[in-house]
Order: structure tokens, then C-alpha cells, then sequence
């Protein structure tokens, strides 16, 4: 129920800005497959292009209901270290394994994903995806180096998070400024994408249609089906129950 009131504020928000979105992921997963959140599932993913997210950022910073919500980037929270916002419900705890530490609030969460340019050409592709790993993983240091189980990897994440923060989230911003101004492909910069393709069809996020999701309607992707098989294959197959992931916490609070 508060995964849901997250997605009704952020839908809120972006209806009243005219602001383009999407519920994706294994949320529009949900939609499709089960009319509503996946069974085993604990968060909700909606994304947008990079335009619409900043404007999105600007909304909230200006509309949201701060009384129970409030947002996170790398832009507005010192500490942050994800190329992605979370919009997250005050008065709860969801506290993620290994980032106890670190110095910001961790409620219950909804993840906003900005889709920026990636080049068409395949071999471009593949640079652009070395220093997306690259920098995602600098970035995610100060949690691998104590949640890795490889002793090597903690090492390397030791040395990485020497890296200053500051330094790492100004690399970021360059690649957002620099993404190519036409491209037929997208992606989340600082998040894995599946099949090697290392980027996700523009045409995907551009156009939505109605998607019921737990009795309301939110926007979902419009080629739902092009877009489930390219990123979970045969979706509408139930995996293992051994593969059914989830975030392991370490502390949970409801409102």
C-alpha cells in the first residue's frame, strides 16, 4: 500500500506538469502478469526521458507533498550514489543490507529512472557501456567494500572509494551533457541493461497506453509485449522460486 501511494504521488505529479512517464520494469511486469504488484516483489519502477525527469526534479521540488514524501538524486542529496532519484514515503524505514551507513534517510521507495541518448552504433555502444560500468561501480564502492563476499572485489571497492564523491557524480554529469542529440537507443546510465544490447528502444518510452495496476490506471509502455520479451524473455512464465529476487534489509518500518 505505500509502494502504491508513492506511484499515485508521482503519477500526481506528473499529470498536473504534463510530464511524460512510464511504469516499467518488473512493475509493468506486474501489470501485465498479475494485475498488480508481483507477489514477491518490495519496490515500483516508473522511467523517463532524461527532459522529462528533470523537469520531473523541478516538480517536485515545487509540488510534492512534502508532509509525507520527499526525493533523492545525486544532485539534491549529499551521500547519494545512484544515477537514478527515489521518491520515498517519510515516516518509514526500508534499510537495504550493507548501506547502514550510509548518511542519508532510507525510506520505503519508489525508483525514478532518467533515460539518456546511447549511440546507435553497436561498437560505440560497447564504450559507452565500459564507462557506464566503470563509474557505476566507483560509485557503488562505498557499500561493495563491505558487501562484496569476494575478498579481491572488497579490495578493488576499498580503493575505488578513495575516489572523491564529488568527482565521481561531476563524471556523471558530463556523460548526461554529452549524451548523443539523436539516437534511436536509450538506457539507465547507471544501471545494468540485459541481452548485451546494452540499450533500450527510444520508441518504447515515447508512447504509453492505459495499464491497470492494482484497480488504477497508470501509463505503461505501449509495445509492452516487444518490451517484456526483450528484457525477461518468456515473461509470462513464473520463474523458480530460488530466482525470485528481492532486497535483502536489515531494518523495516511502516507508516
Amino acid at each position: 500500500m505505500v509502494e502504491l501511494e508513492l506511484l499515485e504521488e508521482a503519477d500526481r505529479i506528473c499529470r498536473k506538469n504534463h510530464i511524460h512517464y512510464n511504469i516499467i520494469a518488473g512493475t509493468l511486469l506486474g501489470a501485465v502478469r498479475h494485475g498488480g504488484f508481483i507477489p514477491w516483489d518490495d519496490d515500483a519502477d516508473i522511467a523517463m526521458l532524461r527532459s522529462e525527469y528533470d523537469r520531473f526534479v523541478e516538480a517536485c521540488a515545487r509540488d510534492l507533498d512534502h508532509s509525507r514524501f520527499y526525493f533523492q538524486d545525486h544532485r539534491t542529496t549529499p551521500g547519494y550514489r545512484w544515477g537514478y532519484g527515489k521518491l520515498r514515503r517519510k515516516d518509514t524505514l526500508f534499510l537495504r543490507e550493507h548501506q547502514e551507513h550510509m548518511p542519508y534517510e532510507q525510506g520505503i521507495f519508489l525508483d525514478v529512472f532518467p533515460l539518456d541518448a546511447v549511440h546507435n552504433n553497436y561498437l560505440l555502444r560497447c564504450v559507452d557501456q565500459f564507462r557506464c560500468f566503470c563509474l557505476r561501480k566507483a560509485l557503488y564502492a562505498r557499500v561493495g567494500k563491505t558487501a562484496d563476499r569476494n575478498r579481491f572485489k572488497r579490495g578493488i571497492y576499498r580503493m575505488l572509494d578513495r575516489i572523491p564523491e564529488e568527482a565521481l557524480k561531476r563524471r556523471l554529469d558530463r556523460m548526461i551533457l554529452h549524451a548523443p542529440e539523436h539516437s534511436d537507443y536509450v538506457r539507465i546510465l547507471m544501471f545494468p541493461t540485459p541481452n548485451r544490447t546494452y540499450a533500450y528502444r527510444r520508441k518504447w518510452y515515447e508512447a504509453s497506453r492505459d495499464t491497470m495496476f492494482e484497480g488504477r490506471v497508470f501509463p505503461g509502455i505501449a509495445e509492452y509485449d516487444e518490451y517484456l520479451r526483450f528484457k525477461y524473455g518468456d515473461y509470462r512464465v513464473l520463474p523458480p522460486e530460488e530466482e525470485r529476487k528481492v532486497h535483502p534489509v536489515s531494518a523495516l518500518k511502516l507508516p
